[in-house]
């Protein structure tokens, strides 16, 4: 079946728009299937440059139906923030469709998000307080309140009301600050008023597309290794990125699939707290985030930095069933001297060959590293696999090596064509 998936296999960060931006040349739907707008992803195209948080990339072509799916929390200020954006540039927004199953974030979710951080003193996990954790929490404890509940604006402003009140209690017995119920009534009726004609039924809608033949492309948030079940628990997300997730978040079946696409760094990245086997808190470290603009889209912060792990992108070959990589960021390595790739691992003085299934071991793991010679040369104008430096093509080959599916995609750039198909014409 033509459904695409595409996942984060590090924590996060690894380029995901660029690469599903590509793809969507193929693909006439673009389907977002978990996370929420902590999830910034953005696309260079010529001297335009796009920060999206909800709405998938495939917006920017107009042959591409960008889709929600029941999957995603939806916060709604969020989203048509970004659809006045884009419009505002241009780009023609009424083709998204919002799945009546997904879930919305309200400001309560944020409010109860900032307190529960907050009471976790030194052991906070670095939750962006979009209120993605509480919005999915209210989901599991079958309170939460769904799209679909937009459409009878009567009864929708009565629950916000009822909801508004009752979270009140909870945030002010916590010491925080109560919301102004009548004002977030107001806000939330008039943009779900908004929110009505996007509005679909999109796994039929999903399932239709697939009867007619046309190719789908899944795009998840976040990245494996924040996947609330596989990753560094409880440093995580909220919701599943893992391509087991988009089976959940979009109503397709595990059938329908037959590619999934692991997107990686030349490096490895994160943001927030958590064990990290491989970065660099010296000099390297800081050139990596400098050279590589190692800021987040969304909150601004600093990303966390080190060398390629293949003992993760191994892992996340299993979790996935990756059936290739692409790399992003080459041309961030084009200064280095030496680079180093972690084969590896030791625990405790012992070798390790799998990745381990508990945070607290991982914070003791030490790194197997291969030293690669750099190619100190620019990558960036590369557009064959023969124009890359001889240095770079043996740091691919090593990373097919080790971790067993080949790398079909390399970004050597931040410009939509910046990038270097790997392995056809090799």
């Amino acid at each position: 079946m033509p459904v695409t998936v595409v996942v984060g296999a590090q924590w996060g960060d690894e380029g995901k728009a660029k690469i599903i931006d590509l793809l969507a040349k193929e693909h006439p739907m673009v389907v977002r299937y978990q996370g929420g707008h902590n999830a910034g992803h953005t696309v260079v195209v010529g001297e335009e440059r796009y920060a999206l948080q909800l709405v998938p990339s495939g917006v920017l072509y107009d042959s591409v139906t960008p889709v929600i799916a029941n999957g995603v929390v939806v916060d709604l200020p969020t989203l048509f923030n970004e659809i006045d954006m884009l419009e505002s540039r241009g780009i023609d927004c009424s083709r998204i469709r919002v799945s009546t199953r997904a879930h919305l974030i309200f400001p309560w979710h944020q409010s109860h998000d900032a307190i529960s951080e907050a009471m976790r003193g030194d052991d906070k996990i670095g939750t962006t307080l979009k209120g993605i954790g509480p919005a999915y929490a209210d989901k599991a404890k079958r309170v939460g309140v769904r799209a679909g509940e937009v459409a009878d604006s009567e009864a929708f402003a009565a629950t916000v009301r009822a909801r508004c009140l009752a979270e009140n209690q909870i945030i002010d017995a916590a010491g925080g600050d109560t919301l102004d119920v009548e004002e977030v009534v107001a806000r939330f009726t008039a943009l779900a008023e908004r929110l009505v004609p996007y509005l679909t039924d999109t796994v039929n809608l999903l399932h239709d597309a697939l009867d007619a033949g046309t190719h789908i492309l899944l795009e998840g948030a976040q990245a494996t290794f924040l996947d609330l079940d596989h990753g560094t628990y409880p440093y995580v997300t909220s919701s599943n990125p893992t391509a087991g997730g988009a089976c959940a978040g979009t109503g397709l079946g595990p059938r329908d699939i037959d590619r999934v696409v692991g997107i990686t760094k030349s490096y490895t990245t994160r943001v927030g707290a958590g064990p990290f086997p491989t970065e660099l808190t010296d000099e390297l470290g800081d050139r990596l985030v400098e050279v590589g603009r190692e800021f987040g889209t969304v909150t601004g912060r600093r990303r966390r930095a080190g060398w390629l792990d293949c003992v993760m992108l191994r892992h996340a070959v299993r979790l996935n069933s990756l059936t290739e990589l692409a790399l992003t960021k080459l041309d961030v390595l084009d200064g280095f001297e030496t680079v180093r790739v972690c084969t590896g691992y030791l625990v405790d003085g012992a070798e390790r060959a799998t990745y381990p299934d508990r945070s607290e071991v991982l914070a003791r793991v030490e790194p197997v590293y291969v030293d690669l010679p750099g190619w100190q040369t620019d990558s960036s104008a590369a557009r064959r696999a023969d124009e890359l430096p001889p240095e770079a093509q043996g740091l691919l080959r090593l990373v097919e090596d080790e971790v067993g599916v080949p790398v079909r995609l390399v970004g050597v750039g931040a410009e939509r064509d910046d990038y270097v198909i790997w392995g056809d014409d090799r």
